[in-house]
């Protein structure tokens, strides 16, 4: 039922989002609580988020859908009633974030614009992304079907994840895989994704100086080719006549 108890536990929610969002956007800093309620659209559609699945839970009808798809068209995020999402949860800048039915998401996790955690095909069932907590998702990213993202995990920008992620790993490309920024996991609620280590550009790289120790190889076989031949010229021409 939707009940005073309810309300008070959204109200708790919506406390946290707005604290949240206070802390991981520099922008926050300083500002009002009824300032950001009013001007931050991650943090309305996250409280209208929290509205609606309250009403889902009790069972109303219609009222649920009507209040996700207002939100959508206010704030350009689009989340589904049925969606589980914890504490504490923040979405910068908001535009283009999409969240399905089935998708859970733990406490202390971030999303950037244009994130979609979607599902594949039209089975039933369990068919969105589990996001457990402490995880950072980069701007738009991709996250499709029953996936987990382990605790700590963050994604790369404009990644498509379609397989689980490791806890305290980082992703990147497409299709995502784990890797490392500078040999250690990134700490801290936002990723440095000016650094995000770039395993095409590595590839590259490695092939670059392998190529290159090749000409440096071929040069020095060259040149002892070379010389051999003017050894053995010299040899058939025999002295010179000056004696040198």
């Amino acid at each position: 039922m939707f009940g005073l108890e309810t309300l008070r536990r959204v109200a708790r929610e919506i406390g946290c989002d707005v604290a949240s969002a206070r802390d991981r956007d520099p922008a926050a800093r300083g500002v009002g609580t009824f300032e950001i309620l009013s001007s931050w659209a991650g943090v309305q559609a996250l409280l209208s988020h929290r509205v609606a699945h309250a009403l889902y839970e009790a069972g109303l009808p219609l009222a649920p859908r009507s209040i996700a798809f207002a939100s959508r068209a206010v704030t350009g995020v689009e989340i589904h009633p049925a969606a589980r999402i914890g504490n504490e949860f923040f979405i910068d800048h908001g535009s283009g974030v999409v969240i399905g039915e089935t998708a859970e998401i733990g406490d202390r996790v971030t999303l950037y614009q244009g994130v979609t955690l979607g599902g594949t095909g039209f089975a039933r069932g369990k068919r969105h992304p589990t996001i457990e907590d402490d995880v950072t998702i980069g701007s738009g990213a991709k996250l499709l079907g029953p996936v987990i993202v382990g605790h700590g995990a963050k994604v790369g920008a404009n990644t498509v994840v379609i397989e689980d992620v490791p806890a305290n790993s980082t992703v990147v490309g497409n299709p995502g895989h784990p890797v490392r920024v500078e040999g250690r996991r990134p700490e801290g609620p936002d990723a440095d994704w000016i650094h995000l280590p770039d395993p095409i550009a590595d590839a590259i790289k490695a092939l670059s100086e392998r190529i290159g120790q090749l000409e440096r190889r071929l040069a020095e076989l060259d040149g002892r080719t070379a010389s051999g031949e003017v050894k053995e010229l010299r040899a058939k021409q025999g002295p010179s006549p000056t004696g040198g």
